[in-house]
């Protein structure tokens, strides 16, 4: 495998974690994040203590306080930024890239437009620019750890799928490619806001039974949703979609995951945010999804009960009792 320079554009956990395993497979990485005080420090110390404490980078990570110098090291980029923030970070390099610039998604969730990251990249900069996506389960410590993992990476574009695989396949960390973009996004957006009501089960008290029927049925919204928006059932039922979903729901390593369990705890979505103090996609993703939901008129019960929780102030017991007392139906 011939060795590459590649930038990756976020150095929260994902992103640190993501330049942990592309070193490892012997590449140069650019590592490059908007907080300037914190990227200094990163390049005095090598060590994320804000992310990822304790995990000393390799050398063969550059960490960049200029965004420009970091992107233009290299032909291929990974954006691992929050997905509110996809489309601003694609402007912001947009004059440092060509037309062949290789860009991988490494984020999770939907633009405030209700655009999946595909369809942001086109808009922004061409629907001609190579654009992959990679997601499935995997906590950024463990990744950067080096423990097995098993991701997917999507395109349209098989040369271009297999360029990243390339990149980023090695021992513990092991690479599907899949041809079914949105399907691959679809997954690794609602799981976020099905880990927000997993969180609020365990939050109010609720056993295994309870967190068993949450993930089967979020399950079954989950693949409602991506078939009536055009993705394939498989990829749904692989690693994007029930893998993501099941590592989502069931570990509190989910910031997701918390910020439920902290609502179930009493907090406000507020007060949960600042517990978790790192972005939370499934708040901010729960209102497109669920107004994308309406618009297809898709019967999601969960993330509408999410939904309401988050943004119309229904009391938490209120939208449990109110999916409960739902009539009776074959599953």
């Amino acid at each position: 495998m011939e060795k590459e320079a590649i930038t990756v554009i976020g150095a929260g956990s994902w992103g640190t974690a993501l330049s942990c395993a592309l070193a490892r497979n012997g590449h140069t990485v650019h590592l490059w994040g908007r907080d300037h005080q914190h990227m200094k420090q990163l390049k005095q110390s090598q060590c994320n203590e804000k992310h990822l404490p304790g995990l000393k980078l390799a050398d063969n990570i550059n960490c960049h306080e200029h965004l420009a110098e970091a992107v233009e090291a290299s032909g291929a980029l990974v954006i691992a930024v929050p997905s509110h923030a996809f489309a601003s970070s694609l402007r912001a390099v947009k004059s440092h890239i060509t037309h062949y610039t290789d860009i991988i998604s490494a984020s999770k969730g939907v633009s405030d437009e209700s655009l999946f990251l595909d369809q942001v990249c086109a808009n922004v900069l061409s629907t001609e620019q190579p654009f992959a996506v990679i997601s499935g389960p995997s906590f950024a410590k463990e990744v950067a750890q080096g423990l097995p993992t098993a991701i997917t990476i999507a395109s349209s574009d098989k040369d271009h799928a297999a360029r990243w695989v390339e990149r980023f396949h090695q021992d513990n960390f092991r690479t599907y490619t899949n041809h079914d973009v949105i399907g691959t996004q679809i997954g690794g957006t609602v799981k976020n806001v099905m880990a927000i009501a997993a969180g609020i089960a365990s939050g109010l008290g609720y056993g295994a039974n309870a967190q068993a029927a949450l993930i089967t049925r979020a399950l079954a919204e989950i693949m409602r949703f991506g078939l009536a928006l055009g993705a394939k059932a498989e990829t749904l039922m692989g690693l994007t979609g029930l893998g993501d979903l099941v590592l989502t729901c069931s570990d509190n390593q989910s910031r997701n995951r918390r910020f439920g369990l902290a609502l179930g705890q009493g907090k406000t979505p507020e007060q949960a945010e600042k517990v978790i103090a790192q972005a939370v996609e499934g708040y901010h993703n729960a209102r497109q999804v669920y107004q994308l939901a309406s618009k297809l008129d898709i019967d999601t019960p969960i993330i509408n009960q999410v939904y309401r929780v988050l943004y119309e102030n229904l009391p938490i017991q209120q939208a449990v009792q109110e999916l409960f007392a739902r009539a009776p139906k074959s599953e």
